[in-house]
């Protein structure tokens, strides 16, 4: 199994920045891509973007593209949601996410989740 704790959320407000991290234990040698999703309050889980732990390639959707940069250190089994620009509606916990299973990095299914970090910001 794989275990993922995400850290560094918090309050920002409007324009500012934040960097999570994500890092994992256990089997970490079986993962092959880790995503970021978020979930606002009385809304559904919403994929952030995703990278290829091998390769480094990334994935972000159109929402966050040119803002959120997602970025992996293998040594330290972390990756990192660096998050600039935020706007109020980037307000929702934040998860990371795992995959043991090879799919393109478009694919949002993920058998290893973190328990989530708060992200707010105020306008």
């Amino acid at each position: 199994q794989v275990q993922l704790v995400e850290s560094g959320g918090g309050l920002v407000q409007a324009g500012g920045s934040l960097r999570l991290s994500c890092t994992a234990s256990g089997r970490t040698f079986r993962t092959h891509r880790m995503g970021w999703f978020r979930q606002a309050p009385g809304k559904e889980r919403e994929f952030v973007g995703a990278i290829m732990l091998s390769a480094g390639n990334t994935y972000y959707v159109d929402s966050v593209k040119g803002r959120f940069t997602i970025s992996r250190d293998n040594a330290k089994n972390t990756v990192y949601l660096q998050m600039n620009s935020l706007k109020p509606e980037d307000t929702a916990v934040y998860y990371c996410a795992a995959s043991s299973v090879y799919s393109t990095i478009y694919s949002q299914t993920y058998g290893f989740w973190g328990q989530g970090t708060q992200v707010t910001v105020s306008s």
